[in-house]
């Protein structure tokens, strides 16, 4: 897509983001669809932690990516972790999630990231096939330890 303009988003672009948070858990639990959430998508967008780019058509955004810039202790160096990306399901298969990526490691590159790591959700065929074209397999598995948060009340 030529008129793509990829950047960060920032807390004025809460109002578009959160409509396709909502749609990017749906697509992920394959629930009753959430109602967009503003006050979320400004808290993840005034996160201390994250960080989240968009990728924008004609002023209006249709994707996103929330990343990470962390320690990687072995080496001292530090890596960028890539925990979620989503393009509206109008606007794939035209390379979108692609540009998101390697705007991500151009970002790295700037940083003196070792790596971009990637986790994906084993059964989101259309990332694992993105990701097997792209990227090249870990030694490391993904595990999810459950916290209760009821158990601590």
């Amino acid at each position: 897509m030529s008129n793509l303009e990829i950047r960060t988003l920032g807390l004025d672009d809460a109002h578009q983001l959160a409509p396709l948070i909502a749609e990017n858990a749906q697509a992920l639990k394959r629930g009753a669809p959430r109602r967009p959430d503003e006050y979320y998508a400004e808290r993840i967008l005034g996160d201390r932690t994250a960080e989240v780019i968009g990728s924008f058509s004609k002023g209006e955004l249709i994707g996103f990516a929330v990343y990470f810039d962390l320690p990687e202790l072995i080496t001292g160096l530090r890596i960028g972790q890539l925990d979620d990306i989503y393009v509206h399901p109008d606007h794939r298969r035209n390379g979108i999630g692609r540009n998101m990526i390697e705007t991500l490691v151009e970002e790295g590159h700037a940083r003196g990231w070792l790596h971009l790591r990637w986790l994906v959700p084993g059964k989101n065929v259309p990332a694992v096939a993105l990701y097997e074209k792209i990227a090249e397999p870990d030694h490391r598995k993904s595990y999810v330890i459950p916290i209760d948060r009821i158990a601590g009340d």
